[in-house]
């Protein structure tokens, strides 16, 4: 009876040790003691992507601070589905020529990026490529005032052209006097 009830513990402790919770809405299987979030779609395994869609962004971010807008627009599909600080709209390329034109209205000087790094990737199904670039960005005001913020920039790339750029930005605090 002993050894009985001794490899029914054991066998109970081998399945304890190896269970696995498939989490439901399409979420990664995972190991209910190691995750504390599940995702809405599946892990996409990313890889690193072709550098050409990562020099792509560079230079459509480098034409938009030269403010050659024809170029900076050019590396954009014909629809783009764009989230800024505070702004979100799904635009056709004649309309993200007018907003990045109304975009230097606030700076007296030219802007300047400082680009701290990039990255391109790919979904292990090959159906997904983004770029994200992490850099500073500086400025004077129409007052005169010099400014500066951190941003990430992530850009879904389709056929060679810009799909979706999402913005993220961090506003630093003002000095204290």
């Amino acid at each position: 009876m002993k050894k009985l009830i001794f490899f029914a513990g054991v066998l109970l402790f081998a399945v304890a040790c190896t269970n696995k919770e498939k989490v439901e809405d399409n979420a990664v299987t995972t190991e209910a003691s190691d995750n504390p979030y599940t995702l809405t779609k599946p892990y996409q395994n990313w890889q690193t992507g072709d550098q050409k869609n990562a020099i792509l962004v560079l230079k459509m971010l480098k034409a938009w601070e030269n403010k050659n807008i024809e170029e900076s627009v050019s590396y954009f599909a014909d629809t783009v589905d764009i989230t800024l600080d505070m702004f979100h709209e799904r635009m056709p390329k004649d309309s993200i020529k007018t907003f990045f034109q109304g975009s230097y209205e606030m700076y007296s000087t030219n802007l300047k990026i400082t680009m701290n790094d990039w990255e391109s990737v790919i979904s292990e199904d090959k159906n997904d490529e983004w770029v994200t670039v992490w850099y500073k960005q500086s400025w004077v005001d129409a007052k005169g005032v010099a400014d500066s913020m951190n941003c990430i920039n992530d850009a879904k790339i389709e056929n060679g052209k810009i799909v979706v750029f999402d913005e993220y930005i961090q506003h630093f605090p003002a000095a204290k006097k």
